[in-house]
C-alpha cells in the first residue's frame, strides 16, 4: 500500500466526523419511551434528595458556612482529579498492552488486572493497612535492617492508592471492549506509512478510544466522589465521609440530604465537564470493515516494562489483599477458629447478582441507543440524568427507594424485586458508559444498509449490530456483576429479611473484628467473582478483530 492511499485510508479516523443532529424525533417512539422511563426511574434518589433538601434547607446553609467545609470540598475536589488521572495512566495503557501485544501470559494478566474491582473498598483499605502502615506486615520484613517505622499511608496517599485501585478496572474494562471493536485495519495502514507502534495508537487508536475513555474516567470520577469505606479508612475527610457521619450519628437525615445534594451538584459539574471534552464528534469506522483479525503488536525490547507496568496495580490490588486476608485465614484456622456460613450467603450474591446484570443491560440499552444514535440536547439530557445516582453514597440510594416503596409500592418492600432494581439504579451508568461508546464505534450505515433491503429497524439492530455490540455488552455484565457482588448498603437495607450476600457477611464480620471470618468470606467473593470475570475477558480476546 502506497503512501498516499494508506493516508487516504485513515483519514476517516483522523478527522472524526461531526454527528448528524437528528434528537430524538428519529428515534422509534417504544425505543424513547423506554430510555426515558429508565432515566426517570434513576432520577428517584434526586428527587428524594430535593424532597428532603427543602426541608432542611437550613441545615444546608449551615453546613456551607462551617469553617471546614470549604477544606471538605477542596479535599473531594484534589482526591478527584489525582484519582482519575492515574487511573487513566494505569488502566489505558494497560487494556492495550492485554489487547493488541504479543506480551507473555497477557490473558492471566487481563484477567487479573480486572479483580481488584470485587475487592470492597474497606477490605481492600484494611489490607494495605495491614501491609504498608507505619507498623505493618512490610515493615516487619525491614525491621532485621534497621526500619523502626514506615511513613504514615493514612491521609491523601493512602486514600489515592485504595481509590486508583478500585476505579481503575472501570476505565481498563470499558476501553477493553472498546478496543476489540477496531478495525485493526487501520492501524495497520498507519504502519505502513511508516508510522511507529506508539505514533499509530495515538494517531489512530487514541482518538477512536475517546468515547470509551470519558466513559471509563466519569465513571472513576463518580466512584470517587460516592466512595466512604477506603476514604474513612485511611482518615480523609471529604463530602461523603462528612454525609455518612451525619446519617450514623443523627437521627434526623434531613440534613444528610441536604448536603448529599452538594455531591448531585459535583455529579452534574462532572459529567458536564466530560461532555464538552468529548465534544460532538462521531467515532465509527466509515469503511465499515467488520471481522478482521487483529496482528499482534510486537514489544520486543518492550516486553519486560510492559510486564512491570501491568504487574504494579495487580500486586497492589490482588496479590497483597489476598495474601494479607489468607494470613489471617491460616492464623485463625490455626488456632481453631471458625469461619462464617458460605453456601447459603454465596447463592444469594450469584443469584442477585446475575438478576442484577440482566436488568441493568436490559435496561441500559434503549437509554444508549438514543443517546449514541440520535445527539441533541435531550439525548444529552437523558444520559447525564442516568450518569448522577452514580455519584451518590449507596445509602442515599437505598433510603431514596425505601422512601418510594414505602410511600407508592409497599408490594415491593424488602422483596428481591426491589433489590434487584436498586443495583439497577445503582449501576445503570456503568452498563451505560460500555455501551453507549461501543454503539458509538458502529457505523449507522450498517443498519441502514440492511433497512434498504426491506428488514425492519428492529430487526436490522438484532441481526446486524448487536452481534458487533456483544464484546461491550459482556463488559457492562462484568462490571455490573462484579460491582453487585460486593455492593453492601443497598443489600443491607433492601435485602429481603435473612437476605445475607457475601457482601454482608464480610462486614458482620469485620465490624466484629471476627478477621478469619472476614478472610473466609472475602476469600470466596473473590473466587466467586474471578471465575465469570475471567471468562467474560477471555471472550474478549476470541471476539476481538
Amino acid at each position: 500500500m502506497t503512501r498516499s492511499n494508506a493516508e487516504a485510508a485513515i483519514q476517516p479516523a483522523l478527522r472524526p466526523r461531526r454527528a448528524v443532529r437528528r434528537g430524538t424525533r428519529g428515534a422509534p417512539v417504544w425505543v424513547a419511551i423506554a430510555a426515558g422511563c429508565v432515566v426517570a426511574a434513576a432520577m428517584l434518589p434526586v428527587l428524594y434528595l430535593f424532597v428532603r433538601g427543602i426541608e432542611g434547607g437550613d441545615a444546608t446553609l449551615d453546613f456551607l458556612t462551617r469553617s471546614n467545609s470549604l477544606k471538605v470540598i477542596w479535599r473531594t475536589v484534589s482526591i478527584i482529579f489525582v484519582v482519575t488521572l492515574v487511573s487513566l495512566i494505569v488502566a489505558v495503557p494497560a487494556a492495550w498492552l492485554t489487547m493488541r501485544t504479543d506480551m507473555p501470559f497477557r490473558r492471566v494478566l487481563a484477567v487479573a488486572l480486572a479483580l481488584p474491582l470485587v475487592v470492597p473498598s474497606f477490605v481492600m483499605a484494611t489490607t494495605l493497612i495491614e501491609a504498608f502502615g507505619p507498623k505493618g506486615t512490610l515493615q516487619g520484613f525491614l525491621q532485621p535492617i534497621g526500619v523502626e517505622r514506615l511513613p504514615s499511608i493514612y491521609g491523601l496517599p493512602g486514600a489515592t492508592l485504595v481509590l486508583v485501585l478500585m476505579t481503575y478496572p472501570y476505565v481498563y474494562l470499558t476501553v477493553r471492549a472498546a478496543i476489540a471493536g477496531l478495525n485493526p485495519e487501520l492501524v495497520e495502514a498507519a504502519r505502513s506509512m511508516g508510522y511507529p507502534v506508539l505514533g499509530a495508537f495515538r494517531r489512530i487508536t487514541l482518538p477512536l478510544l475517546i468515547p470509551a475513555i470519558g466513559s471509563g474516567a466519569i465513571l472513576a470520577s463518580l466512584y470517587t466522589l460516592r466512595d466512604y469505606g477506603g476514604v474513612a479508612l485511611m482518615r480523609h475527610n471529604t463530602l461523603t465521609v462528612s454525609i455518612m457521619t451525619n446519617y450514623q450519628t443523627s437521627i434526623d437525615r434531613t440534613a444528610g440530604a441536604a448536603m448529599s445534594m452538594l455531591l448531585v451538584l459535583f455529579a452534574v459539574a462532572l459529567l458536564l465537564i466530560e461532555l464538552v471534552i468529548r465534544g460532538r464528534r462521531r467515532y465509527d469506522d466509515a469503511s465499515g470493515n467488520v471481522g478482521r483479525t487483529s496482528r499482534e503488536v510486537q514489544l520486543g525490547i518492550w516486553t519486560v516494562p510492559a510486564l512491570i507496568f501491568t504487574l504494579i496495580p495487580i500486586a497492589a490490588g490482588v496479590i497483597v489483599p489476598i495474601a494479607v486476608l489468607l494470613e489471617w485465614f491460616i492464623r485463625g484456622s490455626i488456632k481453631g477458629l471458625e469461619g462464617s456460613p458460605i453456601l447459603s450467603p454465596l447463592w444469594n450474591s450469584l443469584q442477585a447478582s446475575a438478576l442484577a446484570a440482566i436488568a441493568t443491560i436490559i435496561l441500559a440499552l434503549p437509554v444508549a441507543f438514543v443517546t449514541a444514535r440520535y445527539r441533541a440536547w435531550i439525548s444529552d439530557l437523558l444520559e447525564k440524568s442516568a450518569y448522577i445516582g452514580f455519584g451518590l453514597p449507596g445509602v442515599v440510594i437505598a433510603l431514596s427507594l425505601v422512601f418510594f416503596a414505602v410511600n407508592f409500592a409497599l408490594f415491593a418492600y424488602q422483596t428481591m424485586l426491589l433489590l434487584v432494581f436498586a443495583y439497577a439504579v445503582l449501576f445503570l451508568p456503568v452498563a451505560l458508559g460500555s455501551l453507549r461508546s461501543g454503539l458509538l464505534q458502529i457505523n449507522p450505515n450498517l443498519e441502514e444498509a440492511a433497512q434498504s433491503l426491506g428488514v425492519t429497524q428492529f430487526r436490522a439492530f438484532i441481526r446486524v449490530t448487536l452481534p458487533i455490540l456483544m464484546p461491550s455488552i459482556f463488559a457492562s455484565a462484568a462490571l455490573v456483576f462484579l460491582l453487585t457482588m460486593k455492593e453492601l448498603p443497598a443489600t443491607l437495607i433492601l435485602g429481603p429479611t435473612g437476605f445475607d450476600t457475601l457482601a454482608t457477611s464480610i462486614w458482620s464480620a469485620s465490624s466484629e473484628a471476627f478477621f478469619t471470618k472476614t478472610a473466609a468470606s472475602s476469600l470466596i467473593l473473590v473466587a466467586a467473582a474471578g471465575i465469570p470475570t475471567a471468562w467474560l475477558v477471555l471472550r474478549e480476546h476470541a471476539g476481538a478483530r
